[in-house]
């Protein structure tokens, strides 16, 4: 009986630890998945409709996108459709290499996850450079349009 007892707390155990370690792989992947919705999400807010007006406290802010009306709904609608495809191409690529490491040991699982994290950070905050870009190419120093 006591053999049995003790086979009986060794599995229970063993589910324990499995259950904490599926937990904590899908927390990672929630975390991992907030970035990709988050540009999705945003993305498709300025694709459809920007700040009506130009503000210090939400939207697409740089000195280029704050100098007038016509660059402010220029830079939303170029960087929402930026968001939106970069958080379309991210879903596929943060999940995969959580996959690999499913049922793996927590350190592996927090290597993974937190890797892929810090990469998602490169499109999001890179698209500033693209939008800046193509705001230099439309508008002028004086936030005239260039007529092409």
């Amino acid at each position: 009986m006591t053999g049995t007892l003790c086979y009986n707390r060794l599995n229970k155990s063993d589910l324990g630890e499995e259950m904490v370690l599926i937990g904590f792989w899908i927390f990672m992947l929630i975390m991992d998945l907030l970035v990709p919705f988050t540009m999705i999400g945003w993305g498709k807010l300025f694709l459809d409709k920007a700040p009506k007006n130009i503000n210090y406290t939400f939207g697409y802010r740089t000195t280029m996108s704050m100098k007038n009306q016509d660059i402010w709904q220029f830079a939303h609608k170029y960087c929402g459709k930026l968001w939106f495809r970069g958080g379309l191409i991210l879903l596929p690529v943060s999940i995969i290499p959580l996959l690999f490491v499913l049922g793996r040991e927590m350190k592996s699982v927090a290597a993974v996850g937190t890797v892929v994290c810090f990469a998602q950070i490169v499109p999001f905050a890179g698209s500033i450079i693209p939008t800046e870009i193509a705001l230099k190419k439309v508008f002028d120093k004086n936030g005239k349009r260039k007529i092409s």
